[in-house]
């Protein structure tokens, strides 16, 4: 049997019903799941995951696996595959010295508001290619796809290094607890040559995508308090000024609003001119799709009409979204009442090379700076997350890469940033300066992760598993 038949059928016969079990797991993240620990999600998540892991590396010799409960922190599943022997001629290399590290997680993000008719976050529901739900392509796929290329490797006699696999459980809030387990196996993991992450996403469903660069993130809330107890708007307003107008005023500080446009130096870099060439050779493949794939409502436009304009301004350039407000009624049960305060969760996208401390701290001061009738400011930052911005590719690897999308979507490999953030990689990159990483996803067009009808399209999932494998040969080759 062929690798991509062997995948194929793994994935149809036992990984698309075991996703489906996993979707309709609520395993939220701890910042949206606070009592993870009680209510039990997170556990079964990772027991169904351990459960099926098991079964399969009984077919990959040598192989260990681990569930780690650092105190007070999330599980984390550790996986450890030997390197795999071949008789294939022209095998070059021992594999015991050379490793790959895999990485995925296992946690989710709430559900949302929004489904389409029939579909909802915790039932899974598959139409055609897609497999709607909660999970499925943000990130509980990449477990499976990592040891079905393994698997395929093994069923084809080829060589690969030693991989070690970790499933984190904390991605969705920042990977707080990450940086214990990674601390905690350093010596397990060793220095891996070779990072193959699969957390990410790909402009189009019909080649390998490459995300080379990911933004950090400021996330914190931004309160403005003026009375202690809201008031008659009729016996107030004229005398109390509005917090909601004063946090409008606020914003505009770090923000034009006319614009979009981010106002403080400390919140921009310099875009290496290699992500401005790729900018435009992924705008050239993608086309319109680049705005059009996403739900405007009609008829709103987007902020600009420059295709490559509109990646690097979604992957290099910072940007401003309040996600979320406190203080206020739904409009049904508000009344003629001028409200004491007003929060706005501000989350606040930084370009990939921009230090987070350093946005953070000139954020905190612009808004908090004399406040407009002396009102109550605070903004509560906790954490931020600088990005990352991948490293030159060795010719190897970027030969790999074409060989890889070439052989199995028939089409060449490209190259994007990625406008979300994935912490792992610049604690690794930061950790690991000289190691080569293969940064790819399956969220494409409409597949929605965070958000409703969040979707995993399956074609693209088998085939960037075939990938995988084909890019581990070569690795094993050098």
């Amino acid at each position: 049997m062929s690798a991509d038949a062997f995948i194929d059928e793994l994935w149809e016969r036992q990984i698309v019903p075991t996703l489906c079990d996993y979707i309709r797991i609520p395993n939220k993240s701890p910042a949206f799941d606070p009592a993870w620990q009680a209510n039990g999600h997170m556990d079964r998540g990772v027991s169904l995951f351990e459960t099926w892991a098991r079964g399969k590396l009984k077919s990959l010799p040598g192989s260990t696996l681990e569930v780690l409960r650092l105190a007070d922190r999330t599980p984390l599943i550790f996986i450890e595959v030997p390197g795999g022997a071949s008789a294939r001629a022209g095998a070059t290399k021992q594999n015991a010295d050379s490793t790959v590290l895999m990485y995925g997680h296992l946690d989710k993000q709430p559900e949302m508001t929004g489904w389409s008719e029939g579909l909802g976050p915790w039932e899974p529901v598959r139409r055609g290619d897609k497999l709607f739900g909660r999970g499925g392509a943000d990130d509980g796929y990449a477990m499976f796809a990592g040891l079905s290329a393994l698997l395929a490797l093994k069923e084809q006699n080829i060589a690969h290094a030693r991989v070690v696999m970790v499933i984190e459980a904390s991605e969705e809030s920042g990977s707080p607890d990450l940086p214990f387990y990674i601390e905690h196996l350093s010596a397990r993991i060793g220095t891996p040559d070779l990072v193959v992450c699969l957390d990410s996403g790909c402009g189009n469903y019909d080649q390998l995508w490459l995300t080379t660069s990911l933004r950090g993130m400021v996330m914190g809330n931004l309160t403005v308090r003026v009375l202690n107890e809201g008031v008659h708007s009729g016996a107030a307003s004229g005398i109390v000024p509005s917090s909601f107008r004063i946090l409008r005023a606020l914003l505009s500080r770090i923000e034009d609003e006319a614009t979009g446009r981010m106002t403080l130096p400390q919140l921009f870099a310099d875009i290496p001119a290699d992500r401005r060439r790729q900018a435009q050779e992924a705008a050239d493949i993608l086309g319109d799709t680049v705005h059009t794939e996403l739900p405007f409502a009609a008829p709103t436009l987007p902020m600009g009409d420059n295709d490559a304009e509109l990646i690097l301004e979604k992957t290099w350039r910072p940007q401003l979204a309040v996600t979320a407000m406190e203080g206020y009624p739904l409009p049904r049960d508000g009344g003629n009442v001028l409200l004491p305060f007003s929060t706005a969760k501000l989350s606040l996208r930084l370009p990939p090379t921009c230090s987070a401390d350093e946005a953070r701290a000139a954020v905190k001061q612009a808004l908090e700076r004399d406040p407009p009738y002396q009102a109550q400011v605070s903004f509560d930052s906790p954490r931020g997350e600088t990005g990352w911005n991948a490293p030159s590719l060795a010719p190897w690897l970027e030969a790999a890469l074409n060989k890889a999308s070439l052989s199995v979507f028939g089409k060449p490999v490209a190259f994007q940033g990625e406008g979300g953030s994935i912490p792992f990689m610049a604690m690794l990159g930061k950790k690991f300066p000289q190691t080569q990483f293969v940064v790819t996803g399956v969220l494409g067009p409409h597949s929605n992760a965070h958000g409703p009808n969040e979707f995993l399209h399956l074609p693209t999932a088998k085939k960037i598993s075939a990938c995988i494998a084909s890019i581990l040969t070569d690795h094993a080759a050098q």
